[in-house]
């Protein structure tokens, strides 16, 4: 080790002018270095005490900080992450140090507070270079900044930041400390070098351009009131992090890559003269590779909100963004290119980035990294470059040279006959009406600029339809809904796939169409390749959920949560168009969506609630699902059926300042959760939410003690409402309440009862509901002879006659019943199809609607059927099935009981 220190010392001084001079002006630094290497000799090299001349000070702190870290970096005993964190750690402390003085100076005795430096690019990100610039956006609070009694609040500001800039960059005859460039600012020819806090937020949520959200991937508060800082940065985080991405933004941060390169064109080229920063394949593209899949995909996944070049890369292999080999080698490049870089800086202290054009100045360069001469370090750089090259060409949103449809008519009609439309007469209309400016959303000339760059990629994925025109009718009819189409058709452009499965949508799904035209960002979700995931369990999406919701008020929240259900079902329902899940798994999927929903917002609600009402003492709201919810198989439209119940005492009153009774203070919580389930706010609908089949239905109250409901079940209860308790589950409440809850249910549902008045009712009451509500055609799944209902009442009578299989998803109960003989096999079987069929057709033919024949192939398919006819046999015996089932069952409806 003590030979390579000495190695990295010779060429410092043989080849680096500027730490050659400062080897000379600090030889027991030099000398600590050699015997016990860089980080004991930075140990011991602390920072100036406050009374000493800081213009001095400062200057000569930052020049012994320099050389050691420039031997370290020589030597390798840092690597070049280890020394961009200790300069970047070293500018922190020296604008701390600066801005203090800047106070005492203006306000002596105060300590500074109420000004943040708002660090942004590398030293953002602890990467700052070896002579780098600091680019930082300054910003105060007129109220809790010191000031002198008559100033005004932005001129003193501005005259503590002109001091502190000037303690920093003002070159003496000890040199600089950091140069400060205060141009990042909004407006900077117009505005004062130092904002007030409000007035910097408003701007970056209404105001601020593409290049200033990709500039704040990298941004903290590095000095100064950090607290103040930490506040502004939380509060402009919806602008840095977008969950619904502004597509015409990439396109430009991907266009300013294409600026610097045209605008650095003598540095493009490999060889003398190479611009390591903005060169192609230069330090500059991997940043911006980095950037760009930050920005598409760090509005839903907090994970990748690092601000690390290197950082990033692994975290975006690690969720799968990026291939992991790709991370690998971008990593690799950017440290030489980085290291690189530190050489040209070390050897005059320059903020240059490009390889000399002198042959002798290339050598030294070389020398000083440990080749032998100029034509060394070029061979070793030239694969690294043209790796970066090509990994940053491959670039997702790399905007490909397209030709466009034409416009002449005849070439038009050829393209569009080519496409898949023939014949082409109503494409050609429908693209005249849109060039035209006839819908609303197209009437701009962004809009227009923007349905030029998506019609190509558009017409094919519409051309490849089933039914080319269908599509296009119903693509029209989108976008006729839309007040603007922009950033619809940029995202297309920019995800050709995302176009494909729109079409499907459009095609296949009019459910998930409707939502398409309701919120057109839906699609957005659809970019994350884990929305094709198995759907996760309510644990899961909570824990998903959880770091996107701390902090909102209660109405925001349910906003939220509205967004972030409404995306989730949506890519469950593209899944199923997709033909990529199961539907019963999806129907699965759907109820654990259903159920962590109503687990969070019934706690907000509660919480909400205690804050005005208080508690209960040992007591509390449990909340009971029944049918498909309590079945844990939901369809894409399913209502949610509650029961809502509470413990305790219902004499017992809350300890609030607005003190209730138990009976109404439930009543009114359960009418709030309902509220906050069910009722549309700016981000849409939930669910319905159904809760007649509480004791005595919608004539009782809606939230009745655990106690006075199992008497009712007890002593008052209809067959049918034991029936439905079988499919009842506890889904909201302490573990401790819900296993209560769940134990007078079991104890309900296993009490001796008589054979043939359960089978009496059960056959009225499947009577009453036929003649009351009757099939809406042939494909009604769930009612008519032989459909769902049948087969539940069927179930159903026989779980309670017999005692056995109570579970509340009826795949499994059907399972148990078989395989304890109460079953006829072919029932399970039975099932599973129409129960397919019924989450199928909810999307493909909602309301009985007919399918299409595109639909109707996709429906036999995920139903394991070939083809649209086998799967009416296939359903014809089912029902079939069950008709035979429930016949045996049920008395002959000419007998009646004495």
């Amino acid at each position: 080790m003590t030979s390579q220190r000495q190695s990295a010392l010779d060429r410092l001084t043989a080849n680096a002018p500027f730490l050659a001079r400062l080897a000379e002006l600090q030889p027991d630094d030099v000398t600590r270095f050699l015997t016990d290497g860089t980080d004991a000799a930075l140990a011991a090299v602390a920072a100036p005490p406050m009374d000493d001349d800081i213009m001095v000070s400062l200057r000569q702190w930052r020049g012994r900080i320099a050389l050691l870290l420039a031997l370290g970096d020589l030597s390798g005993e840092h690597d070049v992450a280890t020394t961009t964190r200790h300069l970047s750690a070293f500018a922190d402390a020296a604008c701390d140090a600066a801005l203090a003085a800047a106070f005492a100076e203006r306000v002596p005795g105060e300590e500074p507070r109420g000004l943040s430096v708002i660090a942004l690019g590398k030293l953002g990100s602890h990467e700052l270079n070896y002579s780098s610039d600091i680019d930082p956006i300054l910003i105060f609070d007129p109220e809790t900044m010191p000031r002198r009694q008559r100033d005004d609040p932005t001129e003193a500001a501005v005259r503590i930041a002109r001091r502190m800039t000037e303690i920093l960059s003002a070159r003496t005859a000890n040199g600089h400390v950091l140069r400060v460039d205060l141009r990042l600012r909004p407006h900077p020819e117009v505005t004062p070098i130092v904002l007030p806090v409000d007035a910097a937020i408003s701007y970056y949520e209404s105001e601020a351009l593409a290049w200033e959200q990709a500039a704040f991937i990298r941004s903290r508060a590095s000095a100064g009131d950090r607290a103040l800082g930490g506040e502004f940065l939380s509060a402009i985080q919806p602008f840095i992090w977008r969950r619904s991405l502004d597509f015409r933004q990439l396109k430009e941060i991907g266009a300013m890559s294409d600026r610097i390169r045209d605008h650095f064109a003598q540095g493009q080229a490999f060889g003398p003269g190479y611009d390591l920063k903005r060169g192609r394949g230069g330090i500059r593209e991997i940043e911006f590779f980095a950037q760009v899949h930050q920005l598409i995909y760090g509005g839903r996944d907090p994970s990748l909100r690092v601000p690390a070049t290197v950082d990033a890369l692994a975290a975006l292999a690690k969720a799968g963004r990026i291939e992991g080999g790709v991370a690998e080698r971008l990593t690799s490049c950017y440290a030489i290119l980085r290291r690189i870089e530190h050489r040209l800086q070390m050897i005059e202290d320059q903020q240059t980035h490009g390889l000399p054009l002198q042959p002798d100045a290339l050598d030294a360069v070389a020398r000083l990294d440990g080749h032998a001469d100029g034509a060394a370090l070029l061979a070793m750089l030239q694969p690294v470059t043209a790796e970066v090259a090509a990994c940053y060409d491959r670039l997702v949103l790399e905007r490909a040279a397209t030709s466009g449809l034409p416009r002449d008519e005849g070439e038009l009609a050829g393209a569009l006959m080519a496409a898949g439309f023939e014949p082409p007469e109503p494409a050609l209309r429908a693209i005249a009406e849109w060039r035209g400016g006839k819908l609303r959303a197209l009437r701009t000339p962004a809009a227009q600029d923007a349905l030029e760059t998506v019609l190509p990629e558009l017409v094919k994925a519409l051309g490849a339809a089933p039914d080319p025109e269908a599509a296009l009718t119903r693509f029209d009819k989108l976008v006729s809904g839309l007040p603007s189409a922009i950033n619809f058709f940029h995202l297309l452009a920019a995800q050709p796939e995302l176009a494909k499965v729109a079409v499907r949508v459009l095609t296949l799904a009019p459910t998930l169409a409707e939502a398409l035209g309701v919120r057109v960002e839906l699609i957005e979700g659809l970019i994350d390749k884990r929305a094709f995931d198995a759907p996760a369990d309510k644990a899961q999406l909570r824990a998903e959920w959880a770091p996107g919701l701390a902090g909102l008020d209660y109405e925001r929240l349910l906003d939220r949560v509205r967004d972030r259900v409404g995306e989730r079902r949506f890519a469950y329902g593209v899944q199923l168009i997709a033909g990529a899940s199961d539907p019963m798994v999806i129907a699965r999927g759907y109820a654990e969506l259903a159920e962590a929903a109503l687990q969070v917002l019934a706690d907000a609600t509660v919480a909400e609630f205690v804050e005005a009402h208080g508690r209960i003492a040992d007591s509390e709201l449990v909340v009971l699902a029944l049918g498909r919810l309590g079945g844990r198989a939901l369809t894409h439209a399913s209502d949610l059926d509650l029961i809502y119940l509470f413990t305790g005492d219902h004499l017992a009153e809350s300890d609030g300042r607005r003190p209730l009774g138990a009976t109404t203070y439930y009543n009114r919580l359960a009418q709030r959760v309902t509220a906050a389930m069910s009722v549309p706010t700016a981000a849409g609908k939930l669910y319905d939410v159904d809760t007649r089949l509480r004791p005595q239905g919608a004539q009782g109250p809606l939230v009745v003690t655990l106690d006075s409901f199992e008497r009712y079940q007890r002593e008052e209860a209809w067959t049918w409402e034991h029936m439905a308790l079988l499919r009842a589950r506890p889904v909201y409440g302490s573990d401790g309440a819900k296993a209560e809850v769940q134990c007078v249910i079991d104890t309900l549902l296993t009490a001796p009862r008589d054979a043939g008045k359960l089978t009496q009712d059960a056959a009225e009451m499947r009577d009453k509901m036929a003649a009351h509500k009757p099939p809406k055609g042939a494909l009604d799944i769930k009612g008519g002879p032989g459909g769902l209902v049948d087969l539940e009442f069927a179930m159903q009578v026989t779980q309670l006659a017999s005692g056995e299989c109570h579970d509340p998803n009826i795949a499994a109960a059907l399972a148990c019943l078989k395989g304890k003989g109460l079953a006829p096999p072919e029932v399970c079987e039975a099932h599973a199809l129409l129960a397919r069929m019924l989450v199928m057709l909810r999307l493909t033919a909602p309301e009985g609607e007919p399918a299409t024949a595109a639909a109707r192939q996709l429906v036999a398919s995920q139903c394991g059927e070939p083809g649209w006819p086998q799967l009416l046999a296939a359903h014809d015996a089912a029902r079939q099935d069950i008709t035979n089932w429930w016949a045996s069952i049920r008395p002959d409806p000419q007998e009646k009981m004495p």
